[in-house]
């Protein structure tokens, strides 16, 4: 359930009354429920997570395989909706579409969030050349094993995979083939999280986000790798409140 009219685009689990808004932007290959978990939790944060095209409820549409045609369409279902206290989390792929939602609506000069979390992620500058989503389907499924996150039971079924895979493969043909064009830094607040073995972004690619705010930075490592969150959930969640 949801109280905002955004054309499809969040679901809620929650409502908070008095707490601020905190829409959730998944990683690659994840869907809004993901953070249902987290609703229950949030105790003084209302949760909004981001269903993208393609997936759960929104299976039968087109996936968008681009982040700023992802980042256009996000901004212009939430811009209607964001007159009260609002923050963005995003992990892996999710972060770098919250921060381009961000800048978006930083350049529409309408009220932007009071922070932004970003996890999982290096920082929009930093590039790496990576071509997965070009790569067959074992290679493609033995990142996703390496990586965690996604349960193994859907990866020893193939029905299963045939149905998970298409949306694998467009998230990473949007994240892989982003590139970042410099925007002014973000005003809001930016507090990035990492896990200390992550094998997609180093400590030092997640400290680069301080320079896309002109607010205050904050960095917060945990022990883990790309899917530390899972373990590292109570942590996740002090950041978090204590933030906001």
């Amino acid at each position: 359930m949801t109280d905002i009219d955004t054309g499809g685009w969040v679901r809620g689990y929650r409502q908070a009354s008095d707490g601020v808004r905190l829409f959730c932007f998944p990683h690659a290959g994840g869907a809004a429920s993901y953070f249902y978990p987290w609703s229950r939790s949030l105790r003084d944060v209302e949760v909004l997570a981001l269903q993208y095209p393609g997936r759960q409820d929104r299976g039968a549409e087109p996936h968008l395989r681009s982040i700023p045609e992802l980042a256009d369409r996000i901004h212009e279902a939430l811009a209607p909706q964001l007159a009260e206290p609002y923050a963005f989390f995003g992990h892996s792929m999710g972060a770098v579409l919250a921060f381009e939602t961000a800048a978006r609506i930083a350049r529409d000069g309408l009220p932007g969030p009071v922070h932004l979390f970003v996890s999982g992620r290096r920082a929009p500058h930093r590039t790496r050349h990576e071509e997965l989503h070009r790569a067959s389907t074992a290679a493609l499924v033995a990142e996703m094993r390496r990586l965690g996150g996604t349960d193994p039971r859907v990866l020893a079924d193939p029905e299963l995979l045939e149905l998970v895979l298409p949306t694998v493969r467009a998230d990473y043909t949007a994240v892989e083939t982003y590139r970042y064009a410099p925007v002014p830094p973000l005003a809001c607040d930016i507090t990035a999280l990492i896990g200390d073995t992550d094998p997609k972004a180093s400590v030092d690619d997640a400290h680069a986000w301080a320079q896309h705010t002109s607010g205050r930075f904050a960095l917060r490592t945990f022990p883990g790798g790309h899917f530390y969150l899972e373990d590292c959930r109570a942590g996740v969640f002090d950041v978090i409140s204590a933030a906001l």
